[in-house]
């Protein structure tokens, strides 16, 4: 059942072009048909908030919630590394255990894009995308606490991620630690004072758990 949560998820949580409506029906029908549970309600919730949304009304509430607003990012590395220069090598880490798994991105994907992590872990590597939603599960609390405070329909979809990891306190510890804090920032010529990759707990690269 997670993975054809995450597979719903992760197509309603890309851009809602036409091919996004062509494939709303899909997602719909496919969701009716997992078991009853807090993950099914908030997707039929979402896919029929999306259904009454013209594209132009629903891209532009896309664009309000993800896009202007930094703190409400999908693009997971964000709340881990920020801006800095430690992100680039998160980025390329996920690519590793992407690879490592004969997963290969689209031109012009990002490995840290949530609906990427999640179409992964549906119909990549199980295993490891569940390592990779577990080590970004604070960031994935945090968007979905954002996404509560300003009333998006997107909660719902954050809801069903996060009804498909298992609960974890630590994880919303962190998330609070990292809303007070914010984003990481660059702290330029300090190198030698651990300015290096923060780890994440992100699984080592090995073969496609099949």
């Amino acid at each position: 059942m997670n993975a054809v949560i995450r597979q719903a998820a992760a197509m309603l949580l890309c851009y809602p072009d036409r091919g996004f409506y062509e494939r709303l029906p899909l997602v719909r029908a496919a969701v009716a048909e997992t078991g009853p549970g807090e993950a099914r309600e908030a997707l039929t919730a979402f896919c029929a908030y999306a259904d009454g949304k013209t594209d132009l009304e629903l891209g532009a509430a896309y664009v309000r919630t993800f896009d202007l607003k930094r703190r409400r990012a999908l693009h997971l590395t964000y709340y881990t590394d920020g801006d800095t220069r430690r992100r680039g090598h998160a980025l390329a880490r996920i690519k590793e255990i992407y690879a490592a798994c004969g997963w290969h991105l689209d031109p012009g994907e990002l490995p840290d894009h949530l609906a990427v992590v999640l179409e992964f872990a549906a119909r990549g590597d199980a295993a490891q995308g569940q390592r990779l939603l577990e080590a970004f599960q604070p960031g994935i609390e945090l968007l979905r606490a954002a996404l509560h405070d300003c009333g998006s329909a997107y909660a719902a979809v954050l809801d069903a991620v996060a009804a498909t990891l298992p609960p974890s306190d630590e994880a919303r510890r962190e998330a609070t630690r990292m809303a007070a804090a914010g984003p990481p920032v660059e702290d330029v010529g300090l190198d030698p004072y651990g300015t290096g990759a923060v780890p994440l707990g992100m699984p080592a690269a090995m073969g496609a758990e099949r």
